[in-house]
């Protein structure tokens, strides 16, 4: 899911190329329907099987503790960290209206959709306020939720060994966190201040 994060980034991005670039690389998607199929299967597998393991963690967690802190302090966790349970539900509501309104066309508020123009509906679709508005704020939350994962996946695979490394793996997470919610907001934010038009 990560991979594919930046991936749909990078495709993205060429909307700043202007609507040749972005609407054949759209068309280059869909020039196998049974492969792009294929890879949609595959994600949606990757999204319930992640749903899955934090339903069994939180669980885990519950079964551990099964009376709660009189007083909870956090001490030792990040902010990405303690907001995962409510950051991942709010995530996974935006990628099904983002869906609904840049695929499917069926949610397309206050703007036209025109089919096969992703170049159209992506700044017809970001004009509207309200609509970059909950983009930029579920990007934010992916980048956070990214950034929490992304660490925690990479202490989980031992790579944090020493608390120097520790650190620097930490700030490599957010770094790339970063970096990418800056690349998804700039595409709303460039539309609504009128420089892609």
């Amino acid at each position: 899911m990560f991979l594919f994060v930046i991936g749909h980034l990078l495709g993205n991005l060429l909307v700043f190329a202007g609507p040749e670039k972005i609407n054949a690389y759209a068309n280059f998607l869909h020039f196998d329907e049974s492969l792009l199929w294929i890879i949609r299967s595959v994600l949606i597998v990757a999204i319930i099987l992640h749903i899955m393991a934090t339903i069994q963690l939180g669980l885990r967690n519950k079964r551990a503790r099964p009376i709660a802190y009189s007083r909870k302090e956090a001490i030792n966790s990040s902010y990405a960290s303690r907001t995962m349970y409510w950051s991942g539900p709010i995530v996974l509501a935006f990628i099904i209206l983002h869906l609904l309104q840049f695929t499917a066309g069926a949610l397309h508020p206050e703007a036209t959709f025109i089919e096969g123009d992703v170049y159209h509906n992506l700044v017809s679709g970001f004009q509207v306020w309200w609509v970059s508005a909950w983009y930029i704020f579920a990007i934010s939350l992916l980048g956070l939720h990214l950034r929490h994962g992304l660490w925690s996946m990479l202490q989980s695979v031992g790579l944090s060994h020493s608390l120097r490394r520790e650190i620097a793996l930490k700030r490599t997470a957010l770094l790339v966190a970063v970096l990418l919610v800056l690349g998804y907001i700039s595409i709303p934010i460039s539309i609504m201040l009128g420089l892609v038009k």
